[in-house]
C-alpha cells in the first residue's frame, strides 16, 4: 500500500464533523459491500485521507492528541454507517498508543510523521492452533549482526489488506542472551511490503466481512533493532492500553446498534404494514411496535451513555498525575457488556419490528446482527463480569494484559 496525502485534524469537533461527513457517504453502500463482499479499498484511503487516522498523534509531533473518548466517538460515527470499516484502524490506534507508552523518541517521531502523512497500521497480532489466544508462537530471533528474523503465523489480522506498516506481536527467542534484550514480547513495527511477509484474503466469517482479518504468515522476514517495541512497557504496567482497546470495541459495538436501530425505524416507517389486529392504517400506529422500539431506543441510549461515561474514565487514567487504571477498566468493561448486549439485541429486533418483509435476501437487512454478533465475539463478556465481581467483592484489581 502507499500512503495518500492527508488533511489535518485540528480539534475534536472537527473530528467528528468529518467523521460524520465520512458515515453519511459509507453508509450509502455498506449493505451492498457486505453483500456482494467487496472491500472497502476506496472507502479506507478516503478515512486515511481525512486526517482522522492521525488524531491521537502527539500535539508535540503535530497531531490533534484527541482524548480516548473523542476517539471512540469517531469510531462510534463511522460504525453506524458501516462497522466494517470503523473496526479496521481499531488496531491503528492501539499501536500508536503502544509507541506513546513504550516507543523511543525515534520510533515515535518516525511513525507519527508516517501517520500525520496519511500512513495506516494494521495488527499481526492473534494466532490459531495454540492452546490458548494469549499464546504467541510467532519468534523473533537475533542474527548476531543487530538484526533480528521473524517466522511464524498470524490470524484475525485485522485491516491487513489495507496496511501500510504491519504491527507483528512475536516473542524473542534468544536462550543465549545474544540481543541484549530482555525476555518477553515485542511488536515488530512491519512495512507491508517487507520480503518474507504474505498477507492472504482468507477471512471467512458471517460477520464483519471486509475487514480484510485474514492471516499474514512471515516467512525469514528481516527486522532491525529500530523497528522493535517492547510490549511489557504499555500491557504489563498500570497505563490505559488495555481500557483504550476495549473503548474502541465498545464503541464499535455501540455504533452498530445506533444503526440497527435506525434502519430498523426507517424500514418500519416506509415498508412494513401493520398487523391486522391493531385495527390501524400504518406499521407506526401499532401500540405495540411503538412500545418495542421505545424499549430499543432505550437500549441503545443506555450504551451510548456508558460508552461515554466509560469514556471519560479513561480520560482520566491517560491524563492524571496519578490515573485510577482500575476504574477505566472497570467503566469499559460495563460499558462493553452493555454495548455487546444492545448490538445484538436491536439487530435482531430489526426483524421483529418490520415483518417478513425485513428478512428478504436483497436487503441484506441481516449485516446488522451478522456484524454484532460476529465483532462481540472479540473477546467475552463472561469475563468481564468476572472482573467486575471480583472487583466489587474483594477489591481485586483487573489483570494487567491489555484486554480490559
Amino acid at each position: 500500500m502507499t500512503a495518500v496525502a492527508a488533511e489535518r485534524i485540528t480539534s475534536a469537533d472537527h473530528a467528528r464533523e468529518v467523521a460524520a461527513r465520512l458515515a453519511s457517504e459509507f453508509a450509502l453502500d455498506a449493505a451492498e459491500r457486505d453483500r456482494l463482499r467487496r472491500l472497502p479499498f476506496r472507502e479506507v484511503e478516503r478515512l486515511a485521507a481525512s486526517g482522522l487516522l492521525a488524531v491521537t498523534v502527539p500535539a508535540a509531533h503535530g497531531g490533534a492528541d484527541l482524548a480516548p473518548s473523542e476517539v471512540a466517538e469517531v469510531v462510534r460515527i463511522l460504525a453506524t454507517a458501516d462497522p466494517n470499516i470503523a473496526q479496521i484502524p481499531h488496531s491503528h490506534f492501539v499501536y500508536l498508543n503502544l509507541l506513546r507508552l513504550a516507543g523511543s523518541d525515534q520510533q515515535r517521531t518516525h511513525y507519527f510523521t508516517r501517520v500525520l502523512d496519511g500512513a495506516r497500521i494494521a495488527n499481526a497480532q492473534s494466532e490459531r492452533g495454540g492452546a490458548t489466544v494469549a499464546e504467541v508462537g510467532t519468534t523473533l530471533k537475533p542474527l548476531g549482526d543487530g538484526r533480528f528474523r521473524v517466522d511464524g503465523s498470524k490470524f484475525y489480522c485485522t485491516g491487513s489488506l489495507f496496511a501500510d506498516v504491519l504491527a507483528v506481536l512475536t516473542r524473542l527467542d534468544d536462550p543465549d542472551g545474544r540481543a541484549g534484550l530482555a525476555a518477553g514480547e515485542y511488536i515488530a513495527y512491519l512495512p507491508a511490503e517487507t520480503p518474507g511477509v504474505e498477507i492472504i484474503d482468507d477471512w471467512n466469517a458471517l460477520g464483519q466481512r471486509t475487514t480484510g482479518s485474514g492471516t499474514v504468515r512471515f516467512d525469514g522476514v528481516l527486522v532491525e533493532r529500530a523497528q522493535l517495541v517492547e510490549r511489557s512497557g504499555a500491557v504489563r504496567a498500570p497505563t490505559a492500553y488495555g481500557s483504550f482497546a476495549q473503548l474502541l470495541h465498545a464503541a464499535i459495538d455501540t455504533g452498530i446498534a445506533r444503526g440497527a436501530l435506525e434502519a430498523a425505524a426507517e424500514f418500519v416507517r416506509t415498508k412494513s404494514r401493520p398487523w391486522f389486529e391493531a385495527g390501524v392504517e400504518r406499521a407506526i400506529d401499532d401500540p405495540l411496535t411503538i412500545q418495542r422500539f421505545g424499549e430499543l431506543a432505550v437500549a441503545v441510549a443506555t450504551a451510548e451513555a456508558t460508552l461515554t461515561a466509560a469514556g471519560r474514565a479513561v480520560d482520566a487514567a491517560t491524563s492524571a498525575v496519578e490515573p485510577d487504571i482500575v476504574a477505566a477498566s472497570i467503566a469499559v468493561a460495563t460499558a462493553k457488556i452493555v454495548a455487546d448486549r444492545a448490538a445484538n439485541e436491536v439487530a435482531a429486533a430489526l426483524f421483529e419490528v418490520g415483518g417478513t418483509r425485513s428478512a428478504a435476501a436483497d436487503l441484506n437487512l441481516d449485516h446488522f446482527w451478522r456484524n454484532a454478533r460476529t465483532h462481540t465475539l472479540h473477546d467475552p463478556v463472561r469475563w468481564k463480569f468476572q472482573h467486575i465481581g471480583r472487583t466489587v467483592l474483594r477489591g481485586t484489581p483487573p489483570p494487567l494484559h491489555g484486554v480490559i
